[in-house]
């Protein structure tokens, strides 16, 4: 079986909580924020597919189905909603007089 964590908020603020350690590394700061958006989408939709055909397949927990499916819609209205918010601002550049 899965396991992984269901929150809106997780799934909406890409910002994760550091805990402090001694000599150690400091986290990569040249991250692509869209690449790892779309590599969370990416995860998220593969575990929704898995979880519904283990269900369906083996009789698996209808509840980690029911719980993949509601964060795999989750983050497709994350997605939608920032690809709205992208179309937006690049209307509002063509407008802008030159």
């Amino acid at each position: 079986m899965t396991n992984f964590g269901f929150g809106a908020y997780a799934s909406i603020n890409p910002a994760k909580i550091q805990t402090p350690t001694s000599g150690a590394a400091k986290p990569a700061q040249d991250e692509n924020p869209v690449a790892k958006g779309v590599s969370d989408f990416k995860t998220a939709v593969q575990q929704a597919e898995q979880a519904a055909v283990e269900t369906a397949v083996s009789g698996a927990d209808p509840h980690a189905m029911v719980e993949a499916l509601a964060n795999a819609e989750m983050v497709l209205e994350t997605a939608v909603t920032v690809r709205d918010k992208v179309v937006e601002a690049y209307q509002e550049l063509l407008r802008m007089p030159v």
